[in-house]
């Protein structure tokens, strides 16, 4: 293929570029996927005009990048990104180049790009392909390969071996054999150890969002990339589940890992969930010798792994609501329903976990399921699917009929328990708590009157005397 379509917004923009006397091309991500029949996402021009005069062309432009040549131009309702084509010398900081130049050329600007696959350009004017390093070849081909020396363009940004197993996962590609090699190279993990945890984190969430993450995972563990940045994750691997009771085919890091395959790639909470789930089996474990052979337990491992995921996520920087969440996920994640659980358990279940968590939770406990096998096992007529299936079923007819049952739902509220004389603090705390229980048994009994009347019954009772 030696043309792409050019867009009709990206061909206005050129005739602009060129009613001043300058050449302008699609590059980057959006050449790649074009040629990948993919619609991409964004657009990323480069030309042989400079910032300021990007920014004599057109009416709006945003210095985004300046200071290496880039500014985002705002034109027909589009955000671009535009550079100038550009070479660049040193690296000392391991992301930013020491000097930028300004070069009139194109294949200059090209060679200073991370991948082949990278590094096509497109012109806006005709669509017409340059490929001076046969990336093309490597798309047919699904092969990440640098432009270049591995090592060289390593040596320039440490975050370019995560972006390579990053594209392995989204794309379905494979690692060239020498450029894989080099991530290994112990001095190239030491220049990505330097990056912000905050790049890191930007390009694991996107890993996190592909199609199957744990084709990245398992790279970054061979790379050793996974103990530099999650080694709380890599500490997993050999942890054995498996005795002869048959629970489980899988160590804790594969389980893990196929566990956040399973997840909805929509919800990133419940794929954050699902990967550390059972972070704190190894912690949990206890091993029991018995006559038929060694048990493997693993009790209140779901309380060790909320509390290493909270030390992991708050390491990433996450939002604290997505950290909060995400710990109550795994914290809650062990639930046991059983078909004779009265409407009452259920309830309290959903006190417990929260109505709005009912759907994410029950997300997690298929994407386990998922774990357990590297399957979908919802195709399968599984007893425990059955179940779960069952409990959803119930949680929607009791949500249905009776709406949240909680504190603030109560009929009563701490002010009219004081103004029937009760004192603030413990007693008002405990009182409430004394409340919520008997409308959980009993939703019928959440009316004022019942609740006050039961209420300095208690007082009366436990406190006043």
């Amino acid at each position: 293929m030696d043309y792409i379509g050019i867009p009709s917004v990206l061909k206005k923009m050129n005739r602009l570029f060129e009613e001043s006397g300058f050449k302008a091309y699609l590059v980057g991500g959006a050449v790649r996927d074009c040629l990948m029949k993919k619609i991409p996402s964004d657009w990323d021009v480069t030309t042989d005009a400079t910032p300021q005069q990007v920014m004599s062309i057109f009416h709006k432009v945003i210095p985004t990048g300046i200071a290496h040549g880039t500014v985002t131009v705002h034109f027909m309702g589009q955000e671009i990104e535009v550079t100038t084509f550009r070479t660049e010398e040193g690296y000392s900081d391991g992301r930013h180049p020491d000097k930028v130049f300004y070069t009139w050329d194109l294949y200059e600007d090209l060679s200073r790009r991370d991948f082949t696959m990278n590094a096509i350009a497109a012109s806006l004017k005709d669509g017409k392909i340059e490929d001076p390093f046969d990336g093309r070849a490597d798309i047919k081909n699904g092969i990440i390969r640098t432009v270049g020396t591995p090592g060289e363009r390593f040596f320039e940004d440490g975050l370019r071996p995560i972006r390579a197993i990053r594209f392995c996962a989204k794309l379905g590609f494979s690692i060239e054999l020498e450029t894989l090699n080099a991530i290994k190279d112990p001095r190239i993990l030491e220049v990505t150890k330097g990056i912000s945890i905050e790049r890191f984190r930007d390009e694991f969430l996107k890993i996190l969002a592909s199609d199957k993450p744990s084709i990245a995972i398992k790279l970054m563990e061979d790379t050793g990339l996974l103990n530099i940045f999650l080694p709380e994750v890599a500490a997993c691997r050999n942890c054995i589940q498996n005795d002869f009771r048959g629970y489980h085919i899988f160590d804790v890091f594969d389980h893990n890992m196929y566990a956040c395959d399973g997840a909805p790639k929509d919800k990133m909470n419940v794929r954050l969930a699902a990967l550390f789930h059972d972070v704190g089996k190894p912690q949990a474990k206890r091993t029991n010798k018995t006559k038929e052979g060694e048990i493997f337990n693993f009790f209140n491992h779901e309380k060790y792994s909320a509390s290493i995921s909270k030390q992991v996520l708050f390491r990433l920087k996450l939002p604290n609501a997505v950290i909060d969440n995400v710990c109550h996920l795994i914290e809650n994640h062990m639930f046991h329903y059983e078909s004779k659980w009265s409407d009452a358990a259920v309830r309290r279940f959903l006190v417990r976990v929260g109505i709005e968590n009912v759907e994410d939770l029950f997300d997690l406990r298929f994407a386990d399921m998922y774990g357990k096998y590297n399957e979908d096992i919802r195709i399968h007529d599984s007893p425990a699917i059955a179940l779960l299936l069952e409990f959803k079923d119930r949680i929607k007819e009791i949500y249905d009929q009776e709406g949240e049952v909680s504190l603030k739902s109560l009929a009563v509220n701490g002010r009219d328990l004081m103004a029937e004389g009760i004192p603030g603090g413990k007693h008002l705390g405990f009182i409430l708590n004394e409340l919520l229980e008997t409308v959980l048994d009993d939703p019928s009994m959440n009316q004022r009157e019942e609740l006050l009347k039961i209420a300095r019954n208690i007082y009366a009772v436990k406190f006043k005397n």
